[in-house]
C-alpha cells in the first residue's frame, strides 16, 4: 500500500474542508484532500445552492400574479417543473468548477476520491493509500435526519438530498418540520403550483424571534400554505391517491389530525456524518452531536485532529464551516492561538419575506442583561425604497447594551443581506454610533439599519431637557 506523508489531511470537500485545503496549500503546506461523495458537499449539490435556485424560480412564478397593485394585469404562471429543475442543475453546474477536483489539484492538493477510515491516531486509509499527517481536519458535514416514526420504512421519504431530482411537480407535498428548510421548500413548491402542508411538532420557526417569525408565517398562510403547529407525528402510511399511479402518503398526528398527500419531505434536522471514519482507532472522542472539540476546534483526545462545520457539533451553517476553517488555519500553519466564537454568527431563512438573526434575540438578551438592555425598533414600512417597490412589510429590532449591539433580528425584503452590517458590528464590537454615522445611498433598503441606529440616539437628543437648555443657551450666545 502506498504511503503518503503530508502536513494536513482534510476529510470532506464541503465548505469547511475546501476552505482549509485551499488556504493551507496556497500558504505552502502539503495537503491531502479526501472526498468520497460529490466535491462541494451538501451546500453545492443538495443544499444552499439548489434551494436558492428553486426559490428564485418560484419568486418569478409568484410575481406574475402580483402585478395588479402596480397597474399590471396579473397572469397565471405556466410552470414547466422539469425546466425549473434544469435551472437548478444549471446553477450547480456553474458553481461546481470552483469546488472541483481539477481546481484543487491545480492548487497543489493531492485529491483522493474515496471514503476514509483511521487506522491509528496518526494515519488513515483511503483509495488504497495510507496517509500519515501531522494534522487531520474532519469536515464531513451532516445528512438529513429521518426519525424512526412508525411506518416510515414503508413510504418513500424525500429529503434535501433527493427532492431536487424530482422532475414532476408534487401534487400535494407534505413536509414534516417547520424550520427554515421546511418552510423554504414549502413556499417554493407552493409558488410553483403544488399544494403544501407543513406539519410541525412544536412551533414553526421556533428558534427565531416569535414576533418576527409570526410575520413570515402569516405571509405563508396568506399565500395558501397550510402550517400545522403542535402536531407531533405518530405514524405514517402509504395511501392510494385517486388519479395517481404512485402511492401517496398519510401522516397522522398524536392529536388526531390526519393529512394525506402525494409526496413526503422530511425536514426535521440533520445528523452529523462520522460513519466509517473509525474514530476509535484515532482516539478521537465523539458523540451523536459530533467530534468533541475545545474552543479552538481541536479534538479533546487527539491533538493532531481538528473538526470544522457540522462535524464540530455546533451551529450547522455553511458560513460557519468557512469561518471554522479560518480559525484552525492559524494554529495549524503558524502555531498561533485561535478560538471559535458564536456570538457574531448570523443566519437567515430565505422565505419571502426573509428572516435573519445575529447575536441574541430579544428574549435571550433580556434574560442575559435585564434592565440594562435597550431594544430599538424600526418598521420597514418607513423605508422609502421598500415603499416604492411595494415590499414594505417587516420589522427590525436591535438589542443594545451600553451603546453596543448584542443582537439584531430582521424580517422583510433582503433581510439576509441587511443583517450583514449588524454581524460586522457585533464581530468587531462597534458602537451604535458607527452605524448612525454611516452615510448610505438613497433610496436603499440599507437605510433601515441607519434609521434604527438613529432611533437609539433619538430620545437622548430630542427628549432631553438638558439638550434643549444647552441649545437655547447657545442660540442666545451666537451672533
Amino acid at each position: 500500500m502506498e504511503l503518503i506523508e503530508t502536513d494536513i489531511c482534510v476529510i470532506g470537500a464541503g465548505s469547511g474542508g475546501l476552505s482549509v485545503a485551499a488556504g493551507a496549500v496556497q500558504m505552502g503546506a502539503r495537503v491531502v484532500l479526501i472526498e468520497g461523495g460529490e466535491m462541494g458537499g451538501d451546500c453545492l449539490n443538495t443544499g444552499c445552492v439548489p434551494s436558492k435556485a428553486l426559490l428564485a424560480a418560484a419568486k418569478h412564478a409568484h410575481a406574475l400574479g402580483e402585478g395588479a397593485r402596480f397597474g399590471i394585469a396579473p397572469a397565471e404562471a405556466q410552470v414547466d417543473f422539469a425546466a425549473v429543475k434544469d435551472h437548478v442543475a444549471g446553477a450547480i453546474a456553474t458553481i461546481a468548477p470552483h469546488d472541483s477536483q481539477e481546481r484543487f489539484e491545480s492548487l497543489g492538493c493531492t485529491v483522493i476520491r474515496d471514503w476514509a477510515g483511521f487506522v491509528s491516531p496518526t494515519e488513515l486509509e483511503a483509495g488504497g493509500k495510507r496517509i500519515r499527517a501531522r494534522r487531520f481536519v474532519i469536515a464531513t458535514g451532516s445528512r438529513p435526519f429521518v426519525p424512526p416514526i412508525p411506518g416510515i420504512e414503508d413510504v418513500e421519504v424525500l429529503t434535501n438530498e433527493t427532492i431536487f431530482a424530482l422532475r414532476d411537480r408534487p401534487e400535494h407535498l407534505v413536509i414534516i418540520g417547520g424550520g427554515p428548510i421546511g418552510l423554504e421548500m414549502a413556499q417554493a413548491h407552493h409558488r410553483l403550483g403544488s399544494k403544501v402542508t407543513v406539519v410541525e411538532a412544536a412551533k414553526a420557526l421556533g428558534k427565531d424571534d416569535p414576533e418576527l417569525a409570526a410575520i413570515v408565517l402569516a405571509r405563508l398562510r396568506g399565500e395558501g400554505i397550510e402550517i400545522l403547529e403542535g402536531a407531533k407525528v405518530s405514524e405514517v402510511r402509504k395511501q392510494e391517491v385517486p388519479g395517481q399511479a404512485r402511492d401517496g402518503v398519510r401522516v397522522m398526528a398524536e392529536d388526531g389530525r390526519d393529512i394525506t398527500g402525494s409526496h413526503l419531505l422530511m425536514a426535521v434536522g440533520r445528523a452529523v456524518t462520522l460513519d466509517g471514519l473509525n474514530l476509535e482507532a484515532a482516539n478521537v472522542a465523539h458523540d451523536r452531536r459530533g467530534v468533541r472539540v475545545d474552543n479552538g476546534l481541536r479534538s479533546t483526545t487527539n491533538k493532531r485532529v481538528y473538526a470544522v462545520g457540522d462535524a464540530a457539533g455546533g451551529l450547522q451553517f455553511t458560513h460557519v464551516a468557512g469561518y471554522h476553517a479560518g480559525v484552525i488555519i492559524r494554529p495549524m500553519l503558524f502555531g498561533l492561538p485561535a478560538r471559535a466564537r458564536t456570538a457574531h454568527i448570523p443566519w437567515a431563512t430565505y422565505t419571502d419575506p426573509e428572516l435573519a438573526q445575529v447575536g441574541l434575540t430579544e428574549a435571550q438578551a433580556r434574560k442575559a442583561h435585564g434592565p440594562a438592555l435597550q431594544v430599538v425598533r424600526h418598521d420597514i414600512a418607513g423605508n422609502d425604497r421598500a415603499i416604492a417597490e411595494g415590499r414594505a412589510a417587516g420589522l427590525i429590532k436591535v438589542m443594545v447594551l451600553r451603546g453596543r449591539p448584542v443582537g439584531a433580528s430582521i424580517v422583510g425584503p433582503g433581510a439576509g443581506d441587511l443583517i450583514a452590517i449588524w454581524a460586522l458590528a457585533i464581530a468587531n464590537r462597534l458602537k451604535m454610533s458607527a452605524i448612525a454615522n454611516t452615510v448610505l445611498p438613497y433610496p436603499t433598503l440599507q437605510e433601515i439599519n441607519k434609521r434604527v441606529a438613529g432611533a437609539y440616539f433619538g430620545p437622548r437628543l430630542f427628549d432631553s431637557p438638558l439638550v434643549k437648555r444647552v441649545v437655547g443657551a447657545v442660540q442666545r450666545w451666537l451672533p
